[in-house]
């Protein structure tokens, strides 16, 4: 198991220190994205509640991780098929 490292992170103009056993740049990133998806929000929809902001952040990073996952596993299909039809071609020029 790997051992955690502590990095302090801003998220809405906050100090959070947090321990995680990725490297600190990767979460100083993540939390970046938090942050930023959380001031999108905040640009569009007013003054909300902090936790509210953090909810619906939550729920984009979400909706745009679960259709990202779609679409590879889309992808991922596609790739299968076209491997598939030229192993065939080459089956049948090889026969």
């Amino acid at each position: 198991m790997s051992e955690k490292k502590s990095v302090t992170v801003r998220i809405l103009g906050e100090e959070h220190t947090i321990r995680a056993a990725a490297e600190p740049a990767w979460t100083k990133r993540c939390a970046k994205l938090v942050d930023d998806r959380i001031q999108e929000i905040r640009s569009r929809a007013g003054l909300i509640e902090s936790h509210r902001l953090a909810i619906l952040a939550a729920l984009s990073i979400t909706d745009e991780l679960l259709q990202t996952r779609d679409d590879l596993e889309r992808l991922e299909g596609d790739i299968a098929k076209r491997a598939d039809a030229l192993i065939s071609r080459i089956a049948d020029a090889t026969d």
